[in-house]
């Protein structure tokens, strides 16, 4: 029978019961992956306490596998000779968001240790934009000459191979370094040694430095590439985006869509370890700014108290139409948002775009709509069936056409496309909704 998994739980029971020989046991029969799943899960003091418990050797692989937020705070509690090769260990990628993580005095301290070569290619990482590919990229890579036998570059890839992150999807480039194409490692132990490299080479699909991290990385982990190059503005090779750091990118790109779409910002421990002011701290910001956005909703209403005291029956189906509303306008946002992550739309589509999804609104509301004046009809009078029909049309149409643009226009401003998550459209999609309801109801009954 397969053994019970240790928890995070489990380890701070044994802590907390001096038991820590046997908490060391535990973490030393863990895959460094494990252990550093439950390190992450562990508050500040019996963390520290669990990495102490590993060996030496052990620690600088788990420390490798550990939440940036997390190796932080490790380094902060235990002294600059206990991370050193642990530090010294890490990618330059890894390395780089660590940094960002600490405190400048203390990531001034920590680079200091390092050799002259890890300096210099954490340098290279750090001089991109913090959600540029560049930074997640590693400047460590092995490549070979367009003019290399198989046999020349099978023999650097053995030489310098150690160093690299990867070694599957090798760069091929001209000799001032500007990138022609890839070989894969296969082709290099499978082929005729005399021939040149050249006669392996595949079109290249790379990526710039400066792009999106986020764009660059789904885009790797669409075409499940085993590494992508990354190149500069003069198409010179500067590093390689491995897909391991890819999904991790995308993970976190959705993780922060899914807590934006929710109302609130991404937790950066976990949440048994989260305090109550943090948590408080990134629900609160947003539903501040809803509220201030609902303010319209209550204004709207009030305009129209008139039009409710004359037919009652109205205020019904308010919750209906703001919900279809909300829902439609969501749904778009969602699609286009996705489209936008890879690269299927830009911001200079938004008229196509926009035809599409009132093309949709209005299918969607022609379907919507005559269930909604069946409905109305049989359960009032046909003159509110029509009001609703024709009001679930409209609403439709508009939601999914502003909530399909609504991505394009933050992408123009430069502005992270979730910020318009379902809540921000969704109440936007409640104001509008209720000027046409209220509209067509003044109109179609004579209010």
């Amino acid at each position: 029978m397969d053994s019970v998994p240790i928890t995070t739980r489990d380890i701070e029971l044994l802590i907390d019961g001096g038991r820590l020989t046997d908490a060391a046991h535990e973490l030393a029969a863990m895959a460094p992956q494990e252990a550093a799943s439950v390190l992450d899960g562990l508050d500040p003091q019996r963390g520290t306490i669990a990495f102490r418990l590993l060996h030496k050797d052990e620690a600088v692989h788990v420390f490798d596998d550990m939440s940036s937020s997390t190796q932080a705070r490790l380094v902060e509690a235990l002294g600059d000779a206990e991370v050193i090769d642990a530090f010294d260990n890490l990618d330059p990628d890894d390395r780089a968001e660590l940094l960002d993580e600490l405190p400048a005095t203390v990531a001034k301290r920590l680079i200091r240790t390092l050799s002259a070569d890890e300096r210099e290619a954490t340098s290279v990482v750090l001089g991109f934009g913090k959600h540029s590919v560049g930074r997640r990229m590693s400047p460590e890579f092995v490549h070979v000459y367009g003019d290399d036998t198989v046999e020349q570059g099978l023999a650097r890839v053995i030489d310098r191979g150690h160093d690299a992150e990867t070694i599957y999807t090798i760069p091929v480039v001209d000799h001032q370094r500007r990138l022609l194409g890839v070989v894969s490692l296969r082709d290099l132990l499978l082929s005729d040694p005399t021939v040149p490299v050249e006669t392996y080479r595949r079109t290249p699909i790379f990526t710039q430095a400066t792009t999106s991290a986020e764009s660059a990385a789904r885009r790797c982990v669409d075409l499940s590439l085993p590494a992508m190059p990354v190149v500069d503005k003069e198409h010179r090779l500067i590093g390689m985006l491995t897909l391991d750091d890819a999904a991790e990118v995308v993970a976190a790109a959705r993780d922060e869509d899914a807590a934006r779409a929710g109302a609130h910002e991404v937790l950066r421990t976990p949440y048994l370890r989260s305090s109550v002011v943090s948590i408080t701290r990134v629900r609160a910001v947003w539903l501040f700014v809803l509220a201030i956005s609902a303010i319209l909703t209550v204004n709207v209403l009030e305009v129209f108290e008139g039009t409710l005291e004359q037919k009652v029956a109205l205020a019904l189906f308010i919750p209906l139409l703001t919900g279809i509303g909300g829902n439609t306008g969501s749904q778009a946002a969602t699609t286009v948002t996705r489209a936008l992550a890879t690269d299927e739309v830009r911001p200079r589509d938004v008229l196509r775009v926009a035809s599409k999804e009132a093309g949709v609104g209005v299918t969607m509301g022609a379907v919507l709509g005559l269930a909604g004046f069946t409905v109305a009809s049989l359960a009032y009078d046909t003159g509110i069936g029509t009001v609703i029909g024709l009001t679930i049309v409209s609403v439709c149409t508009v939601a999914a056409t502003v909530g399909g643009i609504m991505p394009l226009i933050a992408q123009t401003i430069r502005v992270d496309p979730a910020v318009f998550s379902t809540p921000f459209i969704s109440t936007f999609c409640d104001a509008t909704g209720l000027v046409i309801y209220f509209s067509i109801a003044k109109a179609v009954l004579g209010l």
